[in-house]
């Protein structure tokens, strides 16, 4: 008798509920922390020509190199640093949590922080734990000390700035968690664009720190591209779990011919930065709202009746994130994408009327 998925598949595993991405065709999306711009319209026709070339019959290079080498440069990755390149952050943070998975290891993290880290540790069998953050989002440093000496954890991520609350942590606590961990630490900076600060070029500081980027925050988020930057006596492993030709010949192509004109990027990430500025003091003025600062390209407020407000975006055409119920310390909380000036202020303008 043929037995049933309740029969095969882990009880942990159908007992989880899938990441969920909305709807937003038609919307004023400002839910996912992508940048808001199109690239401009010369730089179209020049990766338009790369595309036309590329030669869609053949498997990609596997070891990326023409690409590698534009993000040394792009990324200011120090030298003698080894990378490893993933489809997306969310692919290397699953071959991380895969190497490290030996009976009983531990994953730590703070929280409220990136989900995916807690649920790739489910993925891959090993047990999380979530250090809570401060009263105002910051690292309790003491918490986490004493967590590292309990628990030993394999690996520990560390978002920076963090995600859902924007900050940017305390470099000298990361520094003594570095110190600290027995095993590896690992830096997300997956919004380093919008932040002014970065462990990048303190990778030689720390052996066991690797630093982990994206560009999908930059502005090619179809791309699906992630970067692990470390030393080789970690990366040589972490690289055994990937899968072959894992960075297609389309984001291979497309990332080299548009990291040539890292000036675009570095343009539209400037612009953020102001528009962000400028909708974190209007939101300041808000009646009713209480406003996170922010270094990165997001800003978290909460309202009264965070629902009721989400609700009355949404039927007016804008999306934002409804962080109500996915951690305590989120209760009544939103999160709105920085997008471009017209996405911005109709964005206030409809939230004046809710709040």
């Amino acid at each position: 008798m043929a037995k049933t998925p309740d029969d095969i598949i882990r009880d942990d595993i159908r007992a989880l509920s899938a990441y969920h991405v909305p709807a937003s065709a038609g919307m004023v999306k400002l839910d996912a922390m992508e940048n808001p711009y199109s690239l401009p319209a010369d730089l179209q026709v020049a990766i338009a020509a790369r595309i036309k070339a590329a030669a869609l019959n053949r498997y990609p290079d596997p070891s990326a190199a023409e690409l590698k080498q534009r993000l040394r440069t792009v990324m200011n990755i120090p030298v003698g640093v080894e990378l490893v390149l993933g489809n997306g952050s969310d692919e290397l943070i699953q071959m991380l949590a895969l190497a490290v998975a030996k009976p009983g290891a531990v994953m730590l993290g703070v929280e409220p922080s990136f989900v995916m880290f807690r649920m790739i540790a489910g993925f891959a069998g090993l047990r999380f734990v979530g250090v809570p953050l401060t009263a105002d989002f910051s690292l309790d440093a003491d918490a986490l000390l004493d967590a590292i000496r309990t628990q030993q954890p394999a690996l520990v991520f560390i978002a920076y700035p963090n995600n859902p609350t924007g900050n940017l942590f305390d470099a000298d606590v990361i520094a003594r968690v570095i110190a600290a961990a027995p095993g590896i630490v690992v830096v997300d900076e997956a919004y380093h664009a919008f932040a002014g600060a970065s462990f990048m070029p303190r990778l030689a500081e720390f052996p066991n720190l690797l630093v982990m980027r994206t560009l999908s925050k930059l502005g090619l988020a179809g791309l699906r591209l992630g970067l692990l930057a470390g030393r080789s006596d970690w990366l040589n492993h972490i690289d055994k779990l990937r899968l072959p030709y894992n960075i297609n010949v389309l984001t291979q192509c497309v990332a080299v011919e548009v990291l040539q004109h890292e000036d675009v990027l570095n343009a539209q990430a400037a612009t953020i930065r102001s528009e962000r500025t400028r909708v974190l003091a209007a939101l300041q003025k808000l009646r009713g709202v209480t406003v996170f600062p922010s270094d990165a390209n997001f800003i978290l407020f909460r309202v009264a009746e965070a629902g009721r407000v989400f609700d009355g975006l949404k039927q007016r055409g804008i999306l934002i994130k409804n962080l109500h119920g996915s951690h305590p310390m989120l209760a009544d909380c939103l999160r709105v994408t920085v997008g471009t000036p017209d996405e911005n202020a109709r964005f206030l303008e409809v939230l004046t009327t809710l709040c």
